[in-house]
């Protein structure tokens, strides 16, 4: 073995921490958005005149999440700085990922709490595969 291999994070320990951040993801988001909803805020999209249902939260971050886990065994099993890259592609994913919120035309109870949800399931997910991927 050489020292580039004994360097490098584990598959199997990166996929089962990635798994174990989603869940934990979903179940933050989905708890934060249904206290949203008893607070009052009603997730009213008017593009559709639909309000997003407390499940969803759990679908998407974990939809998403899981594309991070994806992404982080990829990187893993190929890059030579697989945490340097995971951190620089998933700031700049999470940044594009504020952008809907701002442009679906809910109103700004809704917004800011669309924009909290998704800082907040990358506050759970990109330090867990930071340490995963550190090796």
């Amino acid at each position: 073995m050489s020292s580039v291999d004994i360097a490098r994070p584990r598959l199997g320990r990166v996929a089962l921490t990635g798994l174990a951040a989603t869940v934990g993801a979903a179940a933050v988001t989905t708890a934060c958005g249904a206290l949203a909803k008893a607070t009052g805020v009603d997730f009213e999209i008017p593009d559709g005149g639909e309000s997003i249902p407390t499940g969803a939260f759990a679908t998407v971050t974990a939809g998403f999440s899981l594309v991070g886990v994806v992404l982080a065994v990829a990187l893993a099993r190929w890059s030579a700085r697989p945490a340097r890259r995971f951190l620089q592609i998933t700031v700049t994913l999470t940044a594009v990922s504020l952008v809907p919120p701002f442009t679906v035309g809910g109103n700004g109870a809704t917004t800011a709490t669309l924009v909290g949800l998704h800082l907040l399931a990358a506050a759970v997910v990109i330090p867990a595969f930071m340490r995963s991927l550190r090796g």
